[in-house]
C-alpha cells in the first residue's frame, strides 16, 4: 500500500522554560516536521536518533488506541533544526500522532494530541518537563502559558496570538547540537531571574519575555557565550533575543520592515562563523 497517513508539527521558540519559571510558553514558527506513516519499509531509513517515533507508536497503543498496521514505517522531512532548542522533539511527535490519526481515521482534541505528544518526549528522555507547552506550539499557532504538572486541557494558564506577526521576522542562530540535558537544580536556582520573564508576559510584553527567559536560561546553563550573542543581537537591531529552550539556539526577532537591519544582523552573525536562519511567526 504504501503511505496509510501522514501529518504536520511545527518547531517554535521559547518565551518562558518550564524548569526555570514553573510554567512553560513557546510559540511556533515557519519550521515544521512532515511525517509519512507507511506500512511498507521505504528505502530510506529514517533518522530518529531519540526513539520518538517508537515513544508515540508505545504511548499511542498504551492510550488503548489501534494500530493501522502490524508493523510501521516512517518518513520524515523537517526545517526544524534538532536537539538546540527549537522544538524538533514535539515536532515530530506531533506529526507522528497526526499521522496516526490519519491512518485511523481517529479524531483527536489538539489537548489529547498534546498529552500524548507530552508523554511520548519523557519517555524518550528528550525532555525532563514533558515539554507540554512545546508541544501545543507544534500543534496550534499562537503562545499559551502552561502548567507542566497538569493535563493539557487543563493547564493553560493564559493564552494568546503574537500581535501583527506579519511585522516580525524570526532570526534563528542553531549553534551546535546539545550534549546534555539541563540540570534541574541549576534552573530551580535562577528562579528568581525567569521571574522577570513572567512578569514581562502577564504585561503582554512577549519581546521582553523573550530575552528576559533567554538570559536567565543562558546563566543556568552556564552558556556565557550565548548570553553575550543575544546581547550583541540586541545592539545590531534586534528588538529581543534570547537563548530558546535549553539551547544552545539563539531566537532573535527584527522588524519586517527593517530589511538592512535583517541583512546587517545576517551578515555580522556569518562574520562570526555562526549558520543563520531566517524565518515567520506561524500563523494559521
Amino acid at each position: 500500500m504504501g503511505v496509510i497517513g501522514q501529518g504536520e508539527g511545527h518547531g517554535g521558540v521559547s518565551l518562558l522554560h518550564a524548569l526555570g519559571a514553573g510554567y512553560g510558553c513557546s510559540i511556533g514558527v515557519n519550521l515544521s516536521t512532515k511525517v509519512r506513516l507507511r506500512d511498507d519499509k521505504p528505502s530510506k531509513e529514517v533518522e530518529d536518533p531519540n526513539g520518538v517515533l517508537d515513544a508515540v507508536v508505545a504511548v499511542w497503543v498504551e492510550a488503548g488506541l489501534e494500530k493501522p498496521a502490524d508493523e510501521l514505517f516512517w518518513q520524515v522531512r523537517s526545517t526544524v533544526p534538532m536537539g538546540v532548542g527549537l522544538k524538533s522533539s514535539a515536532a515530530i511527535a506531533v506529526a507522528a500522532i497526526r499521522s496516526l490519526m490519519d491512518a485511523t481515521k481517529i479524531e483527536l482534541s489538539n489537548a489529547d494530541i498534546v498529552d500524548l505528544a507530552s508523554r511520548a518526549q519523557l519517555d524518550a528522555g528528550v525532555s525532563l518537563t514533558g515539554s507540554v507547552d512545546d508541544s501545543w506550539a507544534a500543534v496550534e499557532p499562537g503562545w499559551k502559558i502552561v502548567n507542566p504538572n497538569l493535563p493539557a486541557a487543563e493547564g493553560v494558564l493564559l493564552e494568546g496570538i503574537f500581535v501583527e506577526p506579519e511585522d516580525w521576522k524570526i532570526l534563528i542562530i542553531p549553534r551546535d547540537e546539545r550534549e546534555l540535558l539541563p540540570n534541574p537544580d541549576r534552573f530551580s536556582q535562577m528562579a528568581p531571574q525567569f521571574e522577570k520573564a513572567i512578569a514581562a508576559m502577564e504585561q503582554g510584553s512577549l519581546l521582553v519575555a523573550l530575552t528576559e527567559n533567554g538570559r536567565a536560561s543562558a546563566n543556568a546553563l552556564g552558556d556565557a557565550q550565548g548570553r553575550r550573542l543575544a546581547n550583541d543581537l540586541l545592539v545590531w537591531g534586534a528588538r529581543g533575543a534570547g537563548i530558546s529552550g535549553s539551547g544552545p539556539a539563539i531566537a532573535a526577532v527584527i522588524p519586517v520592515h527593517s530589511e538592512l537591519t535583517l541583512r546587517r544582523i545576517v551578515q555580522l552573525a556569518e562574520q562570526r562563523g555562526y549558520k543563520t536562519v531566517v524565518t515567520d511567526i506561524w500563523v494559521e
